[in-house]
């Protein structure tokens, strides 16, 4: 059995960040990850996504990206930056191999398994593996009997499979919008929201939004939770709101339910719809703790500021609101990856490889 001071589960950019605050804070490390890359789910991402900050805020810590720093990186360049930041860590990577559970071990520290069969010992446990492979599906009124097709935003692509159709997308975030006004391009589209979209402008006074967070400090505020609980907000040079503006696709109230192929909207009007997105987020992927009694019973980390508030050594990082609203967020994974990383350091080192014995 390998054992290790820390052991890192995902190596997309949050266990990077915390790889890198590690090895800062002279510990060993290992990072497991059931992909071959470590750019975690930007290769999964719809091919138009692009950053909404800019590459001088976007970037893990110590590497800054290349190119033009006030330039919006393309999904691309961001698979590229975190394959190449990701190789800095060659020597401690386990790509391929998928986590199926973290247990305590009988004496101390935890034991992490894999798909494969293999067994790690590690003093402290990083849960790093993000949201993107637990897409959000709500519970919406009918949709088992829709007779289109349902594709969460998750697996979206790009426009072409929509061409020429009517398509329905649920969400009031910046991908609900996004996505809308792509496809609004090739076919007839609706943006089917709870409540009205918050708008922030990405250059106020001609200075990018997080340029102002950054100078004002507010990208590091500790979030209180309630915060979590606001609706998504969407980040616009003018564009988005100039296409609704000018019909390129609608804004409406959400649908009241679904018959077949119908779309029965709240005035009592139904039209046929041939395609459902559902821009509706995602939950923490981390299923691999549930029997540690770590998750709430909606699946949800028990933590406080990124530390397990029911086991001692182990830790998450890539937590939405985890301790500021730029948690999940390439420009913020790294600091919470270092206070998290800080936190658990004497737990991983009173129980490292060096000073446990295991068969």
């Amino acid at each position: 059995m390998e054992s290790t001071d820390l052991l890192i589960v995902g190596a997309g950019q949050s266990g990077l960040a915390a790889a890198h605050a590690a090895r800062e804070q002279g510990l060993d490390l290992l990072v497991l990850d059931a992909s071959e890359s470590t750019a975690g789910s930007w290769p999964r991402y719809y091919d138009s996504l692009a950053l909404f900050s800019p590459a001088r805020y976007s970037a893990l810590p110590a590497v800054a990206m290349a190119g033009d720093p006030d330039r919006y990186p393309s999904r691309d360049e961001v698979v590229s930056y975190l394959e190449a930041y990701g190789r800095r860590f060659a020597d401690d990577l386990r790509l391929g191999e998928r986590v199926e559970s973290v247990e305590r071990f009988q004496g101390e520290g935890l034991i992490v398994k894999t798909e494969a069969g293999s067994e790690y010992h590690a003093g402290a446990v990083i849960a790093a593996t993000g949201h993107f492979g637990s897409p959000f599906r709500p519970n919406l009124t009918g949709l088992d009997s829709f007779d289109g097709t349902v594709v969460h935003s998750a697996d979206y692509i790009s426009a072409g499979p929509f061409t020429g159709s009517r398509t329905v997308v649920v969400g009031a975030g910046n991908s609900a919008v996004q996505i809308a006004a792509e496809l609004a391009e090739q076919g007839d589209v609706t943006l089917a929201t709870k409540g009205g979209i918050r708008w922030v402008s990405q250059r106020p006074t001609g200075r990018d939004v997080h340029w102002w967070l950054a100078r004002t400090g507010l990208d590091t505020v500790r979030t209180p939770r309630l915060l979590s609980r606001l609706p998504a907000s969407v980040i616009d040079d003018g564009r988005y709101r100039s296409a609704i503006a000018e019909g390129a696709f609608d804004r409406r109230p959400m649908f009241d339910h679904i018959e077949g192929s119908d779309f029965v909207w709240r005035d009592g009007s139904r039209e046929r719809v041939d395609h459902l997105i559902l821009a509706t987020g995602y939950r923490p992927d981390i299923p691999y703790l549930s029997g540690l009694g770590a998750l709430s019973r909606k699946g949800m980390p028990l933590h406080s500021g990124g530390l397990s508030t029911v086991v001692p050594g182990l830790g998450f990082v890539g937590v939405e609101f985890q301790r500021s609203f730029s948690s999940n967020t390439l420009r913020g994974c790294g600091r919470d990856a270092a206070h998290v990383v800080k936190q658990l350091r004497p737990v991983a080192l009173a129980t490292s490889r060096h000073g446990l014995a295991v068969a």
